[in-house]
């Protein structure tokens, strides 16, 4: 990549030129019809105009027809979805995979059913774009790596909704990381501190619903579909981390709790030191409550210099060569699919299903140790720990919500 300007992935794996000369049609399946699955279909068919989506499927008949209605009326004949090509239930998944002609999945049902949806689009030889976060415990995370060591036997893709990675500032100022212009990284920040997202992800009452549908409806409000906003939104930030020291933490600790939320099981703030190896020390902190100071952004601190990176800056700050990236940024929600596209265009197909796991595995082991109150160690957690959140089986009918975690009383599994 050149250092005079950020430029796309995709030139790192596809002559110039091949993504606009490509005319082939790419023909994708939706699997979660909410808002982002909304966003990351139109983000696809906006990436490349040979883009066609063939099926769509999803828990819920409302939520899918909601979906459908938007993105015909914006792509027309590009929206080749026919009754007999929408899907709705637990197994709606299965049917958009196997649907006659799909070549990619766009994959944004909540994020614990990532695993279990991205193990059988690989095993039925799917590329496949799937959002962030990787999964919701432990168990996911394994399953994940696991798919993602098949897709590269496959010679298939898996790109993650971590755009970041392809946003030109960004890659810009990781280049210039590698290349030593703030020496060693010592230490860093990470933050996700907005306000509460229940103005943005709707609240379903329960009213006549069963656990499963409840749950599953407002699935960011609880641990086993969302992660907890940690996992969910903070991955973002961690990600960015793993990304600019090379490593992934060796332990951390956490804390956090729930001071003004009221729906679901989930927490609204946390706090995690996390140890990276070379004795590295990154804070980590996430918050959801209106009416303070917000900050979403990453620090890095090294032996010349900082570095200070948000989703439209990026800055070497400090140091002898201060710099500010300044060319062009494309939007990345819709850059992600264009790398992804041009990788599987050249026959070099991006596999990022490992790092995504990784990333996300960060975020829930910070969760399992402020939940516990206990320090975690990474090996343990990846490695060792049973905890599984996700049923075995699904249905709509009863699945108690899970106990409001206490540290010091909730156990460590």
């Amino acid at each position: 990549m050149k250092t005079s300007a950020a430029v796309s992935l995709a030139a790192a794996v596809a002559p110039a030129g091949l993504y606009a000369a490509g005319t082939e049609r790419i023909r994708i399946g939706l699997i979660g019809c909410g808002g982002r699955g909304s966003g990351a279909a139109e983000d696809c068919l906006n990436a490349d105009p040979a883009v066609e989506l063939l099926a769509m499927g999803d828990l819920f008949a409302d939520r899918l027809q909601g979906t459908f209605n938007g993105l015909k009326g914006k792509f027309k004949d590009r929206v080749k979805v026919t009754p007999q090509t929408q899907f709705t239930g637990f197994d709606a998944y299965k049917k958009v995979i196997a649907a006659d002609g799909v070549d990619i999945i766009v994959h944004a049902a909540p994020p614990g059913f990532r695993p279990i949806h991205l193990d059988a689009a690989i095993k039925a030889g799917k590329h496949v774009f799937m959002e962030k976060p990787a999964g919701t415990d432990p168990a996911g995370i394994r399953s994940v790596i696991a798919s993602a060591e098949l897709a590269q036997q496959k010679g298939l893709s898996i790109v993650a909704g971590t755009q970041r990675r392809h946003q030109w500032h960004y890659v810009d100022i990781m280049k210039r990381i590698r290349d030593g212009a703030i020496g060693e990284i010592r230490a860093a920040q990470a933050y996700w501190n907005g306000g509460d997202m229940i103005g943005y992800w709707k609240w379903w009452e329960k009213e006549d619903m069963s656990d499963m549908e409840w749950q599953c409806r407002s699935w960011p409000w609880f641990v086993w579909t969302s992660g907890d906003h940690i996992v969910e939104q903070h991955v973002h930030n961690l990600d960015v981390i793993n990304w600019a020291t090379g490593m992934l933490p060796v332990s951390c600790m956490g804390m956090g709790g729930r001071a003004v939320r009221t729906q679901g099981n989930i927490w609204d703030h946390f706090a995690v030191e996390f140890e990276y190896p070379n004795g590295i020390r990154v804070l980590s902190m996430c918050r959801q409550i209106n009416g303070c100071t917000d900050r979403v952004s990453e620090h890095l601190v090294g032996t010349k210099g900082t570095v200070y990176t948000d989703s439209s800056i990026g800055r070497i700050e400090a140091g002898a060569n201060p710099y500010q990236y300044t060319g062009a940024n494309p939007n990345p929600y819709v850059q992600e699919h264009k790398d992804m596209i041009a990788g599987i265009r050249a026959g070099k197909p991006l596999n990022e299903g490992k790092r995504v796991a990784e990333s996300t595995m960060c975020a829930i082991m910070g969760r399992m140790s402020a939940y516990t109150g206990r320090a975690l160690k990474w090996d343990w957690a990846m490695k060792a720990s049973k905890l599984e959140l996700v049923p075995k089986d699904f249905s709509f009918g009863p699945f108690p919500m899970r106990p409001l975690a206490v540290p010091g009383q909730t156990p460590l599994v």
